[in-house]
């Protein structure tokens, strides 16, 4: 996979062009070292079943929650203190407000749709209407469309699989699904109404109190890269640097910071939420997460 040439390292690498890392995808920021061959389909999250199932990237991003996984399952690839996206989720979940108002705990004994459980969109939904709005999610039976990214993961007990190609917005807007946990792929539709109340001003409190904002994909490379080319992922992190720095109107504010220590209330709650959410098998250490060389990054 990885190929080098005349001293430089080629990596296969999957990545979007987020704000933060466009300066990475469009040649602004560069290295003598290692070239990122942006070669991963679009959306990226297609290419996370064939990083971790096929080998197909050297590097790249992942959900948080398929990075958890990996390393839960033994994948050889390991996590820079690096996100690469991640905002705010409160404002993820809706219902069809025509079909009658509903609360948070209303969502109990119902049928609520998520493109697949271990979703990273889902994963804080959830976590948000456990811990902030009392849900018991074990009461919720969740519909989803897909699969996860990882062979050895399946879904819990009260997950029913929809059929290929179903549309759970859709089913949502016609009372088939009380509620959905979609993000930026709710409806644009006059009828939906978010699920948690005041969802923008209620994440402001909920940062307020907690100094997290959800992470939602991180960068990591092989673990043979790391260990053999230590030069390389330090650089590499240092264009992830550099392109944040050059981010058009400044990086989003707020936005997951740099550094192991900075994220390690964030990856701490992720882990908490997703052994919670029966998503991983075992709680991680968030020093697990790291290498001796992606540990050191600062």
């Amino acid at each position: 996979m990885a190929t080098v040439e005349s001293g430089v390292l080629t990596l296969r690498t999957n990545l979007a062009e987020y704000p933060v890392t466009k300066a990475i995808r469009d040649g602004r920021v560069t290295s003598d070292i290692v070239t990122l061959d942006c070669c991963g389909p679009d959306p990226a999250q297609n290419g996370f079943k064939d990083m971790l199932r096929r080998g197909m990237y050297d590097c790249g991003e992942l959900a948080i929650v398929t990075y958890l996984q990996a390393k839960c399952y033994n994948k050889p690839y390991v996590m820079l203190p690096a996100p690469v996206s991640g905002r705010f989720q409160h404002h993820c979940a809706g219902f069809n407000r025509e079909l009658g108002h509903i609360d948070p705990k209303d969502i109990e004994g119902k049928k609520v749709g998520v493109r697949t459980y271990a979703q990273t969109t889902g994963l804080w939904v959830r976590g948000i209407l456990q811990h902030e709005y009392g849900v018991d999610l074990n009461k919720v039976t969740w519909m989803t469309v897909g699969e996860g990214h990882l062979e050895e993961y399946s879904d819990p007990e009260n997950c029913i699989r929809l059929p290929k190609g179903s549309d759970i917005g859709q089913m949502m807007l016609d009372g088939e699904l009380t509620a959905t946990l979609q993000g930026v792929d709710l409806p644009k539709d006059p009828r939906v109404e978010r699920l948690v109340p005041d969802p923008f001003n209620a994440a402001k409190e909920w940062f307020k109190r907690s100094s997290v904002v959800p992470i939602n994909h991180v960068f990591v490379v092989h673990e043979d890269i790391s260990k053999n080319h230590p030069e390389a992922v330090r650089d590499i992190y240092r264009m992830i640097k550099d392109s944040r720095a050059l981010t058009e109107g400044g990086v989003p504010d707020p936005f997951p910071p740099l550094g192991v220590e900075e994220n390690r209330k964030g990856l701490e709650l992720a882990i908490e939420w997703a052994f919670e959410q029966k998503i991983i098998p075992r709680k991680l250490s968030v020093d697990e997460l790291f290498d001796e060389t992606t540990g050191a990054l600062q």
